[in-house]
């Protein structure tokens, strides 16, 4: 059953509860009794154990050009 993460705006604890996915827009109460809570975005990882390192970086762009005093139009 997929976890969902809730923030109470009341006392500001982060709790998180257990529901079916066809539950996840109903409201949640928070553990102290409070009922102003907010869903919050969570994110998902994986880990893979396979022959692979880490992936190479991606070089950083090198100059455009263009612009004044990027591309020569200035005199």
């Amino acid at each position: 059953m997929p976890s969902y993460a809730f923030r109470c705006r009341g006392c500001g604890d982060t709790f998180e509860v257990n529901r079916p996915m066809a539950q996840s827009s109903d409201p949640a109460v928070c553990p102290n009794g409070h009922d102003d809570t907010v869903k919050l975005l969570t994110t998902f990882a994986t880990v893979s154990r396979g022959g692979g390192g880490m992936p190479a970086a991606a070089p950083a762009p090198g100059p455009s050009g263009g612009g004044c005093c990027g591309g020569g139009c200035c005199a």
